[in-house]
């Protein structure tokens, strides 16, 4: 039997941590709202999802999802909870209170080994282009280099950012993703880490 692919285990765990959280499976239309896709896409998954023996649930009636835990791998004890230290701008550069603000659960089988991971939440909306939206939880691999292309948290001018790096002849350009804003130049920014993976917020 296939295993899920990368968005169905994306659709697995959100629905493994709504049961979690409020001890009630989410309808199909609330799979689609999180991850901003159609009810029908929405469905396909879950169909998938039964297909490959990861979730139970009838077709005619609300609120029936069951996750199977058939394996290891989906058990809670894979849970992963993430630090949030607080907030990072997808738009002008603004402060970041690195103080702990809670943990995100995170499937461990989303984490790559021996890495270290830290949450922010994003404000603003320069990288909407990206898929990134305000109120999203970005989920950051910790790393202070970077390639050209990469999503980065980054501290510039002692303030903290999320944009795409690029290293220029003699200087650091951060892009936005938004043609409503401009990208931020400097010789001196410090980077935090890699965007790994980002939570919609629902």
């Amino acid at each position: 039997m296939k295993e899920p692919t990368q968005r169905q285990r994306e659709v697995l765990t959100f629905i493994m941590d709504f049961i979690h959280s409020r001890s009630y499976p989410p309808t199909i239309r609330e799979i689609a709202e999180n991850f901003s896709i159609s009810v029908k896409g929405a469905y396909d998954h879950i169909s998938a999802l039964k297909k490959k023996g990861k979730l139970k649930f009838e077709d005619r009636r609300s609120r029936t999802l069951e996750v199977v835990c058939s394996d290891d791998e989906w058990e809670y004890n894979n849970i992963i909870k993430i630090p949030i230290l607080g907030v990072v701008a997808a738009g002008r550069p603004i402060l970041s209170e690195e103080n702990w603000d809670g943990t995100i659960p995170v499937h461990s089988s989303f984490l790559k080994k021996n890495r270290q991971y830290f949450a922010l939440r994003v404000k603003g909306d320069s990288m909407k282009d990206a898929g990134i939206l305000e109120k999203d939880m970005a989920l950051i691999q910790k790393q202070n280099t970077a390639k050209n292309g990469d999503i980065v948290v980054a501290i510039v001018d002692e303030k903290v950012t999320l944009k795409r790096f690029y290293k220029e002849a003699n200087r650091i350009r951060l892009q936005p993703e938004n043609s409503s804003h401009h990208p931020i130049y400097s010789q001196d920014v410090r980077v935090l880490g890699k965007l790994a993976y980002i939570i919609r917020a629902c």
